[in-house]
């Protein structure tokens, strides 16, 4: 008969590292199982599961001056790691799964400046997300969303006591059941992305946590974003890139 373990223990066992370590990498959202994503560390797992790893990619710079650097942020990595591997200030936040731009600043004034304007919604933020089913029509949404503590972390609410929040979600590709989208966003909620297009039933692939089918990671990416002159865009991830190819 073939026994369990905890799954993190089982793939400490496998990597020859600690159960720390193995904690951490399950956490991170990068091992893998017969195919599917390992979701909790202290799950229960079969003693012959053969765990895969995904390899971690370094953020490459996009663009830097005297003032600011807009890295190219790979999935599974934090904001904050991210920022502390450059030595320098965060500008704002992507999630940990999302890739694309972000920015890192050089020099206090332009933080300021960065967070005015940040403040004053004159920031132009726009992502690409894969979406189950077929989205043919644009669309903005307007829906409050009221930020939920849980133990499994934030989770956004759409709710009429919550803050104001715009999306404006514009159909790129179709392949299958799937849709590539284009949203623009003018408030930078947490979640918001997430939250609004599981409202109108268009959840992300890969995002579990509202409603998306499982998959590799969140199928988001930061694409584009302007602000104070300066504009960048973070070339398409190969799984982004792939989208509408048929591969």
């Amino acid at each position: 008969m073939i026994q369990s373990d905890k799954a993190y223990k089982l793939l400490a066992l496998q990597e020859n590292i600690s159960n720390r370590a193995a904690k951490e990498l399950i956490d991170r959202g990068v091992v893998y199982a017969a195919g599917k994503k390992i979701l909790l560390a202290r799950a229960d797992a079969k003693t012959n599961t053969v765990f895969k790893i995904e390899k971690l990619k370094k953020p490459q710079i996009i663009f830097e001056d005297d003032k600011i650097t807009a890295v190219d942020k790979p999935p599974f990595l934090t904001s904050e790691e991210v920022a502390q591997s450059f030595k320098l200030t965060l500008l704002h936040r992507l999630d940990k799964e999302t890739s694309g731009v972000l920015l890192l600043s050089k020099d206090s004034e332009f933080t300021k400046k960065v967070i005015a304007a940040f403040k004053a919604q004159s920031v132009k933020k726009t992502y690409l997300a894969i979406v189950s089913g077929k989205f043919a029509e644009s669309v903005t949404i307007d829906t409050p969303l009221q930020i939920m503590k849980t133990k499994s972390g934030a989770y956004a609410k759409p709710s009429k006591d919550g803050q104001s929040a715009v999306s404006i979600v514009v159909p790129k590709l179709i392949e299958g059941k799937s849709s590539m989208v284009e949203v623009s966003i003018q408030t930078g909620r947490t979640h918001q992305i997430r939250a609004h297009l599981k409202s109108i039933g268009f959840p992300i692939v890969g995002d579990e946590k509202y409603g998306g089918r499982s998959a590799s990671r969140i199928m988001l990416h930061a694409w584009k974003i302007s602000l104070l002159g300066y504009s960048f865009e973070s070339p398409l991830t190969d799984d982004f890139a792939k989208f509408g190819r048929g591969v």
